[in-house]
């Protein structure tokens, strides 16, 4: 007996979304009278490991655009015969459901998005707060105008400017909550100021070191912020916060026995413990058919490469390798502590990851 194959719909998703607890509350309602598709364009991609691939046909749009997948939405920040880059993108549902429950929103409060995106994320926070109650800021002008159509075309008129999500709106006071749909390397204090004590601050943050992770931060009295990292988050980065390519590196490789799988370094727990132990080393890894494979850069020209069952090989001045085993090992003294036992405090000299309690920031390794 055969069985119809069922595509997938708005009303799956949003039951999938549900099912799984990330909609709580009101978010229920908020997420069945948006519609996803009405804010992704015919244009699009599916993110592949090494490429993007393009959707062709109404019924794999469909299908894309109903599942709890990224929709990459712009290559190459709208240049054409570039390389294939992803720079703009529908996010996964998931994430988005996510992100607005930890915003833990109220009725009345007015929130400021940087990356307004598609403007899917701006018209669920119109649908929840009203339109004067939401402002969102996006830097390219043709992926802010096509928001905008499409935010009008759905009977949502948020506050919306083109410009630079870093620098503050003129004219706008503080606001009761911030959200960030792009990728940042660090929480630029303007954006702080931005908001009120009290409020609360939601970002993708992605360092060198590790792949991308959710910060929920509280705003303090004195202007400072502070809160737990909230699990992983792949995000499209803001343009001025790029990460860099591999540093280039220098002299022969010299060999030696690994003492740790690779694979250990990709545990986000431990990608958060070395990015504060050992900043400016950028790593970058791909997947093998026995394991992972990641390559590891300093900004000197000190490299190192391993590979699941393999050697390592290292570059350059000093022994990074060394460092990196030696900080592995200074984690797992920690007890293997996982990402959600991290925090970030962000005052006007910076910022610092912590772990457990903000008082205990994890200080830079001596070179």
């Amino acid at each position: 007996m055969s069985t119809a194959h069922l595509e997938p719909t708005h009303p799956a998703l949003v039951q999938d979304l549900a099912d799984r607890g990330l909609l709580a509350g009101r978010w229920r309602q908020v997420f069945d009278a948006v519609p996803r598709s009405g804010f992704v364009p015919a244009d699009v991609w599916r993110q592949l490991p090494d490429r993007c691939e393009p959707v062709v046909g109404t019924d794999d749009w469909l299908a894309l655009v109903n599942s709890d997948e990224p929709v990459v939405t712009q290559l190459d920040d709208g240049a054409e015969d570039g390389p294939g880059i992803a720079t703009s993108s529908n996010s996964m549902p998931s994430m988005v459901a996510r992100m607005l429950g930890l915003l833990d929103i109220e009725d009345g409060q007015h929130v400021l998005e940087i990356g307004t995106g598609t403007g899917y994320v701006a018209a669920l926070l119109c649908e929840r707060l009203g339109d004067d109650l939401v402002h969102s800021v996006e830097l390219d002008p043709d992926v802010a105008r096509q928001a905008e159509e499409a935010l009008a075309q759905a009977g949502y008129r948020p506050h919306l400017r083109v410009g630079d999500g870093e620098q503050p709106w003129p004219g706008l006071g503080p606001v009761d909550r911030l959200i960030a749909t792009c990728a940042l390397r660090y929480i630029p204090y303007a954006l702080l100021r931005q908001v009120r004590p009290g409020g609360i601050v939601v970002a993708p943050l992605a360092r060198e070191f590790w792949s991308g992770a959710l910060v929920q931060l509280h705003v303090q009295d004195d202007g400072t912020a502070t809160g737990p990292f909230r699990g992983g988050a792949t995000y499209m980065p803001m343009r001025a916060h790029r990460l860099p390519d591999l540093h280039h590196v220098h002299g022969k490789g010299r060999a030696r026995a690994a003492g740790l799988d690779p694979a250990l370094l990709l545990d986000l727990g431990f990608a958060l413990y070395a990015g504060a132990r050992l900043p400016g080393v950028r790593l970058i890894h791909q997947n093998t058919d026995n394991g992972v494979q990641v390559w590891a850069t300093r900004e000197n020209g000190s490299a190192a490469t391993a590979a699941s069952g393999e050697e390592v090989r290292q570059y350059g001045p000093g022994f990074l390798w060394e460092e990196i085993e030696q900080t592995w090992w200074e984690y797992e003294t920690e007890g293997r502590p996982d990402a959600e036992q991290f925090g970030l405090t962000v005052t006007d000299r910076g910022q610092q990851v912590w772990l457990r309690d903000p008082s205990e920031a994890i200080r830079p390794a001596r070179g």
